[in-house]
């Protein structure tokens, strides 16, 4: 089974797996680098790591249009459903769940996840996919944390890092968490949607090549890797 990622830019991903559309934190509206509108958009899922803006975006919007049903933390799904989403399936830290398309387990991310609106956004998280005989690591926002090798041992096709620094990991441990983790491919995200978290992801990509037994691969903005 072949798996399509397209990077819409920030964290945001769309992944398409045998017909099946999986959005991830559909930062769109407001988001200066993205290919794409939020009404362009389709999903079968939307996972949404914590209650940030620049993450939980245009999911409600999305999900309303769409019927696509939205997998992330108990809290942002009840507050979600608040607003009326009836569509929600609430895990939390260490849980997974088997979907039709494949299986949804939630990492630990050290961050925050505050809610638009002030409301509490319970615990972020990272995802680690499981869809036939891959596996993908999206770290999502995070710093550094040592347990990454745990999430490592489950033999990664693919981890997805954070490098903008001031609000998760930067470069250096960036660099770390790959050597941690020990993916085959690793692809960096969170970096020069704004000014504060600009950085050169080639300069990076460099040091993985030479630093670790990854490979980088940089995508575009709406560019795509496929695994």
């Amino acid at each position: 089974m072949t798996l399509h990622l397209t990077w819409l830019s920030h964290s945001a991903f769309l992944l398409e797996s045998a017909g099946t559309k999986i959005l991830i934190d559909p930062f769109i509206s407001g988001n200066p680098l993205s290919p794409v509108e939020a009404d362009e958009v389709e999903a079968d899922y939307i996972l949404v790591s914590h209650g940030h803006g620049d993450h939980i975006g245009d999911t409600l919007a999305i999900a309303q249009r769409t019927g696509a049903t939205v997998v992330a933390n108990f809290e942002i799904c009840n507050w979600l459903g608040a607003q009326g989403l009836e569509r929600v399936h609430p895990q939390h830290i260490g849980g997974g769940y088997d979907y039709p398309w494949g299986r949804v387990k939630l990492t630990i991310a050290h961050h925050g996840s505050q809610l638009p609106d002030g409301s509490y956004g319970g615990a972020p998280c990272g995802f680690l996919l499981t869809i036939g005989e891959k596996k993908i690591y999206h770290a999502c926002d995070t710093g550094l944390f040592y347990d990454m090798v745990l999430i490592g041992e489950e033999g990664l096709d693919l981890a997805i890092l954070p490098i903008g620094d001031n609000f998760t990991m930067g470069p250096d441990d960036a660099l770390r968490a790959v050597s941690l983790l020990r993916p085959k491919q690793v692809v960096p995200i969170h970096y020069n949607t704004f000014d504060l978290i600009r950085q050169d992801p080639q300069a990076w990509a460099q040091r993985v090549r030479e630093q670790t037994e990854a490979e980088p691969c940089v995508l575009e903005v709406g560019g795509s890797v496929e695994i």
